[in-house]
């Protein structure tokens, strides 16, 4: 698929821009600042610092989880930011930020960019739409990775390799949905392609998926929700 493609060029441009880079088995530290300018209300766990859905944990709070999580049929919100239904969550954006709407909506477009656009996931099944294709893989889980961005928080990475499958769906896939331990995803950020190191330095390209019985619409409404 041509966005596939796109991504697995871009991601390995991007890993060559910073240099390498040591991962060990179980943390890295990501050189840029990390990739999501917005908070979430996945848990109302604080320390000292923030909530966990904003980066402030401990590595013992960090527990395996199954590609059940993501379960169900995804759509991506690139879609809704070219069309103008996120203008709303722009503007709001910058009431509150330190952009304006169109810093922010630039920011996005980096962000979201993707072609495609639908995501299914059932069992350990991964089928990735675009407007003229679908392809699919077998994914079995390959651990996760906890990220130490710029800034000071941290994420974790859930990866997932391919065993089997078509040769176009990617070697790993990677979701970052700000959740720590196992629990359903209300929405996800999506990073794949063939090289799993290269992917885990991958900070700035993050395509987004929503269910995808949610109107455009109720993506904002959610979006604004966090």
């Amino acid at each position: 698929m041509q966005n596939i493609k796109l991504q697995r060029l871009g991601a390995l441009v991007f890993a060559l821009a910073l240099g390498a880079s040591g991962v060990s088995a179980h943390e890295t530290g990501a050189t840029a600042a990390e990739g999501h300018d917005h908070s979430h209300s996945h848990s109302h766990d604080h320390d000292a610092k923030g909530s966990i859905s904003e980066g402030y944990f401990e590595n013992e709070q960090v527990k395996p989880r199954e590609l059940s999580d993501w379960a169900g049929n995804w759509q991506s919100v690139y879609p809704y930011l070219q069309d103008g239904t996120l203008d709303g969550v722009m503007a709001h954006k910058a009431e509150h930020g330190d952009k304006t709407a169109e810093e922010y909506r630039a920011y996005y477009e980096t962000g979201y960019k993707t072609d495609t656009n639908r995501i299914v996931i059932e069992g350990d099944r991964v089928e990735f739409s675009d407007a003229d294709s679908t392809v699919a893989g077998q994914y079995q889980s390959d651990g996760h990775e906890i990220l130490t961005y710029e800034k000071g928080n941290r994420g974790v990475r859930y990866v997932f390799r391919k065993v089997s499958g078509d040769e176009a769906a990617p070697a790993f896939i990677q979701f970052s949905d700000h959740i720590i331990a196992p629990a359903k995803s209300g929405h996800y950020h999506l990073y794949w392609g063939d090289d799993r190191q290269v992917l885990l330095e991958e900070v700035t390209h993050w395509p987004t998926y929503y269910p995808a019985d949610l109107t455009g619409e109720q993506v904002a409404k959610e979006m604004l929700a966090h």
